[in-house]
């Protein structure tokens, strides 16, 4: 099969979202015959029929709906393709494409991050931070799909390399007028009288937390799931419930006296933040002066 055209890919996304021919003609400034003639060559260069033909426009065939799938994450990559060379020409000589947990972009990554760019010689890097749970970052990261990832320890990183990043400490956030709200301190297994707010099932805290309710036999009741834990702090503040988040996060909303902190004593409890990569022999120089900036912030 020869090479996919990328302007025929970017014809077929526009017949797709159009569902009409003269419409997406329009679009890419050709005509309805000369488009009807590159669906057809596309069609037959691949050979499976993409779209069925109707009156009144088209619809999506199985291996069309395939193929659509394809075709944006094609020209997402070209896009970006596009838009790093862009950089480069404007003076940016690297950049590293960085996959973080939430945890770790909430406490003190960005504050690295920007520390690390402000430094003379690293002028014309850039980094680029997306956010991923720690199952989807690994699975990244070991795909070489990105070639760094931060997230806790805990996850699998088997056939990674790994070094530490920073360390928090888990705390169980209150509202004032809570029974807990005095302690100086609690365990994990006194907040769960109470109903929690907490982040989604695909984070590595929620996964976290629901098997240490298993292991002590209590049930840990959620009243709200929030995505971030600013909203679960903002959630306590309400009287909605007992948040557990990290102490870093939670103490700035705590000086106003809206919310009360009490760190957990779980030996669990203090977590473990690491940079995970394939291998450091294969990193950009970018990236390997990344890797090994953040790991001496430990």
């Amino acid at each position: 099969m020869k090479d996919l055209d990328i302007t025929a890919l970017r014809m077929f996304i526009a017949v797709c979202e159009h569902r009409n021919l003269a419409r997406a003609g329009e679009q890419a400034h050709i005509s309805v015959s000369g488009l009807s003639k590159r669906m057809a060559q596309l069609e037959e260069q691949l050979q499976v029929p993409l779209l069925h033909r109707h009156r009144r426009g088209v619809s999506l065939t199985p291996a069309g709906e395939i193929l659509l799938d394809h075709a944006r994450a094609m020209l997402a990559a070209a896009d970006k393709v596009g838009r790093d060379m862009t950089a480069y020409r404007q003076g940016i000589k690297g950049q590293v494409r960085l996959l973080a947990s939430v945890s770790s972009i909430t406490e003190s990554l960005p504050d690295d991050i920007a520390a690390f760019l402000q430094l003379p010689e690293h002028a014309h890097i850039r980094v680029d931070i997306e956010e991923r749970n720690s199952a989807a970052l690994v699975r990244e990261v070991r795909e070489g799909l990105a070639p760094v990832g931060i997230c806790w320890d805990a996850a699998d990183l088997e056939g990674l390399a790994a070094c530490p990043y920073r360390e928090d400490h888990l705390c169980a956030a209150v509202p004032p007028a809570h029974p807990l709200a005095n302690l100086p301190r609690c365990s994990f297994a006194q907040t769960l009288d109470s109903e929690h707010v907490g982040l989604p099932g695909s984070t590595a805290v929620y996964s976290m937390l629901s098997r240490e309710a298993a292991i002590i036999g209590q049930p840990l009741h959620y009243r709200a799931v929030v995505s971030t834990f600013d909203a679960s702090l903002r959630c306590v503040r309400a009287g909605l419930g007992v948040a557990i988040v990290p102490l870093e996060i939670g103490a700035p909303f705590a000086r106003d006296g809206s919310i009360k902190v009490l760190p957990l004593t779980d030996a669990w409890a203090r977590r473990r933040f690491v940079i995970c990569f394939r291998n450091e022999a294969h990193l950009s120089p970018a990236a390997r002066l990344l890797v090994r900036y953040l790991s001496d912030r430990k």
